[in-house]
């Protein structure tokens, strides 16, 4: 049976805590406990009084604050070093191997991502809005296999819409339809020789049209999705610049300059054009198309990253604490 020692006083309610545990821990490990008064000794009240509760058991000292599991774990490290009295183990060998009951391989990585994840967030959306200018770069230079990958991989999550994308290495950036109104550019149909209807054969070949050298090709994202990235990744490097110290955007802010502005574009434009036609036929500009994602992705972004901030904070702060607990077990 191993010796432990619990420094303590009166009317200090974690000591009267530490005792308890100490006492139910007797039928698990049992173990002779000494209870040991620091205001008693002047010498142990100026070694212990601002540590209090310390528990000894065998080599190992664990102080204030700890739980009833942190004890348990010491109580079995002492326990497992007495059974063995030819030395073979050192104590710190074998609180480092209790240490691991409690803090794993999954609370380093929670700690870590806790600590880094703007720059993983920020990473992942400079991969996501990046790539889609790779496909135009890779056509250009004839690599066209890679590129046909990226396409297809984005046209899942993107209508790729030819006469709403941005177009790099050609005579214009965008080719609109006639319905935007744009004067001094080149429509989609006078560029291409494609309709611009909305039968399901227009849209299905705006979809699939790429582009060739003299239009250039499309970015794989359309122009809303990349404003709405772009500005997301763009706020997020503010903040990361900022020290994460930026307040939240209020909720009614975020809907009147995020919600409100994509949804009266998308919407109105939606629901002029066949099959609804509700109102007279419009087709949104990529000035608005741009400006309106830009502000979604934007307040979106200053709206939630400092409610995940506050979640991190939390996090940090948690695996602090279990952190200090585990490793707070000492070596006499």
């Amino acid at each position: 049976m191993i010796d432990v020692t619990l420094y303590s006083r009166a009317d200090c309610h974690l000591c009267e805590q530490a005792l308890d545990d100490l006492e139910k821990l007797q039928e698990v490990i049992p173990h002779h406990l000494e209870v040991v008064d620091v205001d008693s000794d002047p010498e142990l009240n100026r070694t212990f009084g601002s540590k209090l509760p310390v528990v000894e058991a065998g080599p190992y000292r664990i102080k204030a604050p700890f739980n009833r599991q942190d004890l348990r774990i010491t109580l079995s490290a002492a326990v497992e070093i007495g059974q063995n009295a030819d030395g073979m183990e050192k104590p710190e060998t074998v609180l480092k191997e209790k240490l691991k009951e409690v803090w794993s391989k999954s609370d380093d990585l929670t700690t870590w991502f806790a600590n880094h994840y703007l720059a993983v967030f920020n990473f992942m959306v400079l991969i996501y809005v990046g790539l889609p200018f790779l496909a135009p770069v890779l056509m250009n230079a004839g690599i066209e296999r890679p590129a046909k990958l990226i396409y297809g991989a984005y046209g899942l999550v993107c209508h790729q819409l030819a006469y709403r994308s941005i177009f790099l290495f050609g005579e214009q950036p965008v080719y609109p339809r006639a319905a935007a109104g744009i004067d001094d550019m080149l429509t989609f149909s006078q560029a291409t020789g494609q309709g611009e209807g909305n039968t399901a054969r227009d849209i299905f070949a705006a979809r699939s049209y790429v582009g060739n050298d003299l239009v250039g090709y499309k970015v794989a994202l359309c122009q809303r999705d990349l404003a709405i990235y772009g500005a997301i990744l763009l706020f997020g490097l503010i903040y990361a610049l900022a020290g994460r110290k930026l307040p939240g955007l209020p909720w009614y802010l975020w809907i009147l300059f995020g919600l409100v502005p994509i949804g009266l574009d998308g919407l109105s434009q939606l629901l002029s054009q066949p099959p609804l036609n509700f109102w007279p036929y419009r087709e949104s500009t990529p000035l608005l198309r741009i400006a309106t994602g830009a502000l979604f992705g934007f307040t979106t972004a200053w709206f939630g990253y400092p409610l995940v901030e506050e979640t991190m904070v939390e996090t940090r702060q948690m695996m602090a604490r279990k952190f200090k607990r585990t490793h707070g077990l000492l070596v006499k």
